[in-house]
């Protein structure tokens, strides 16, 4: 679909508004650029404008505007189909801290960005209720749990599929195995040496798991 000036926009039909908002949209997502959709929202007639994605598009405007009232209105104002909440959920809390950030005029650790989550929980329009533990609902855990019990390290393709399964974009779930990895060398790190009488007894040495360190064999001295 090519679209150039948006002249004749009052002549698109809702699926091709629909069609250009969404492209526009993850387009801003990926450069941070947001000027092309800014300016096709502005042409868009009234009654298009309160097409759900034109709603998605115009919250990623105000964010990049860090028009943040405006943004956390639109958010709580409109109700948002599930399969578009990850993405809000993920404005949301992004908006958020980086409000808090410029207020403080530091990086925010993870205590406050706790604090700022349960301050500022999710409005039920990007919400369907389920438990959420850091963005992620407790059913998107539970399947990413068990595909690390079977392969640390993912492949693209596995990324992909389990970011359809659990409705978290690839780069979430990389992210989410990166910090699983981290987080059971980080446990092994901090267990006691062994007595050196146990190095003498080859059954004994402690071993780190392999799918942790799939390149070479560590032992733990």
């Amino acid at each position: 679909l090519l679209f150039v000036g948006f002249s004749a926009t009052t002549s698109y039909s809702e699926q091709e508004v629909s069609c250009i908002c969404e492209s526009l949209f993850n387009e801003g997502l990926q450069t941070g650029r947001t000027e092309q959709l800014t300016h096709f929202l502005w042409t868009l007639p009234d009654h298009l404008k309160c097409h759900e994605s034109a709603l998605k598009a115009h919250a990623l405007v105000l964010f990049s505007q860090q028009q943040w009232k405006q943004l956390y209105r639109l958010l709580e104002t409109h109700k948002f189909s599930p399969h578009n909440h990850p993405v809000l959920q993920d404005l949301w809390l992004r908006a958020h801290y980086t409000e808090a950030e410029k207020t403080k005029e530091r990086e925010l650790g993870a205590v406050c960005k706790y604090r700022i989550r349960k301050k500022n929980p999710f409005p039920a329009t990007i919400w369907d209720g389920e438990e959420t533990n850091y963005c992620f609902k407790s059913k998107s855990r539970n399947v990413l749990r068990d595909a690390y019990k079977k392969q640390a390290y993912p492949s693209v393709e596995d990324k992909k599929r389990l970011a359809a399964q659990t409705e978290l974009t690839v780069t979430q779930v990389s992210n989410w195995f990166k910090n699983k990895r981290q987080r059971e060398r980080a446990i092994f790190y901090l267990l006691p040496p062994l007595p050196a009488a146990h190095f003498f007894n080859p059954s004994e040495i402690l071993v780190f798991p392999s799918h942790l360190f799939p390149r070479r064999k560590i032992f733990h001295q």
